[in-house]
């Protein structure tokens, strides 16, 4: 269940670098967070993971808009999924956010096996307390987080959505495969397979496209190693979140490359 989770592991946006412990420390534009994070101390990002296909000649989006290019990496996202071990429609999921980002940020070089290594912790790739992926992408039973309301180290947050998200009209819950607070997720939510319908943060397409989006805001290069880190670490300020998320991507970026 949640409530045995350490309290890191639930996904806040942390508006301070100091913050330490399991205190938990929330913003609404996580853009405007900034991370101090010394270049001398850091390790470089995760191992290069197996490119996802996308054209023809990996050069470009697949022809046919996001259905089209979803298509095409299930395949490779079936392989994969023996390989790492992450359940394949997650994984395609990822997979499809990545090369999104590498055509609409290809500054940001964000890898599949970040966002993988977050989902991991975050949910287990959306399989936390029971809950499955359907093949549109859609999370049952719905994943919820524990209540923010100041209790078990966590910051207390008032209700930001009326209870449209998370059910609750007096405090804020992290809710989805990626666990975004509803305010952060009206600011980044996205609907990754282009059809006009409301992101949907209890969809696993969504929400890794919402959380791809989110770490590469403010111009962020995750092909270093100063950048990853800040990255990770806005996403959850913790020394012991971005080393889990670190060492989950690393493994899955050396197990890519021995399929």
């Amino acid at each position: 269940m949640f409530a045995k989770l350490a309290p890191w592991l639930v996904f806040v946006v942390l508006a301070s670098a100091g913050v330490g412990g399991v205190a938990v420390w929330v913003v609404t534009h996580p853009v405007s967070v900034t991370v101090s994070v010394s270049s001398d101390s850091l390790p470089p990002p995760p191992a290069y993971a197996g490119p996802v296909p996308v054209g023809p000649n990996d050069t470009a989006p697949a022809v046919g808009g996001p259905v089209a290019a979803a298509n095409q990496v299930s395949g490779w996202a079936a392989q994969m999924a023996l390989a790492t071990g992450i359940p394949a429609r997650p994984l395609q999921a990822y997979a499809q956010a990545d090369r999104t980002m590498a055509a609409e940020h290809p500054n940001c070089h964000l890898n599949w096996s970040t966002l993988a290594a977050i989902g991991s912790v975050e949910s287990n790739h959306g399989r936390h307390g029971g809950a499955s992926v359907a093949g549109d992408g859609r999370i049952t039973p719905p994943i919820i987080g524990p209540v923010l309301d100041g209790s078990d180290g966590n910051k207390a947050i008032r209700d930001t959505d009326g209870g449209t998200l998370d059910g609750d009209k007096t405090w804020d819950r992290a809710v989805g495969p990626m666990q975004f607070i509803p305010s952060t997720w009206a600011h980044w939510g996205a609907r990754a397979n282009g059809d006009g319908n409301r992101p949907d943060p209890q969809n696993i397409d969504d929400a890794a496209l919402a959380a791809a989006r989110y770490l590469c805001a403010g111009g962020r290069d995750l092909g270093s190693g100063t950048g990853w880190w800040q990255a990770v670490l806005s996403y959850n300020n913790t020394t012991e979140y971005a080393q889990l998320v670190y060492t989950t991507a690393q493994r899955y970026g050396q197990a890519s490359l021995r399929r």
